[in-house]
């Protein structure tokens, strides 16, 4: 797997997790990625809006239209709350799992990759993305 093909190819990304504090890694991904002109679908079961957008409970919330788009979903959850967001993010037709530095789940990628998707895990996509992008 080519991580700067992915994030080359790939313009949609859910956040699941993000955070709506500003000093929180998910919060600053989020912002980072917004203005590298990536698309973002903030996922927070407590959050309305984050970063002037709207955020959704988890991602079959997220509206058809805009659900079919996601591409990478990007992954700030404990490890044990993986494999439920894995589920989802197959069920969507996402096309990456990426779980966020300090973040893996063997079990999780394993579903991930058999059912087609690539996965990325601990590893911090804007970091990846200044090193191997801009």
């Amino acid at each position: 797997m080519d991580i700067a093909k992915l994030l080359t190819t790939y313009k949609h990304i859910a956040i699941v997790g993000i955070s709506e504090k500003p000093d929180r890694a998910s919060h600053a991904v989020a912002r980072y990625l917004i203005h590298a002109g990536y698309t973002i679908y903030p996922v927070n079961p407590t959050l309305s809006s984050v970063l002037g957008l709207e955020c959704w409970p988890s991602l079959s919330d997220i509206p058809a239209e805009k659900r079919e788009r996601i591409e990478i979903v990007n992954i700030f959850r404990k490890p044990q709350d993986v494999p439920p967001v894995v589920d989802e993010a197959i069920a969507i037709g996402a096309k990456t799992i990426w779980m966020q530095l300090g973040i893996t789940n063997e079990a999780a990628a394993e579903k991930a990759r058999k059912a087609g998707l690539d996965v990325v895990q601990n590893r911090c996509i804007s970091v990846e993305h200044m090193h191997l992008v801009s």
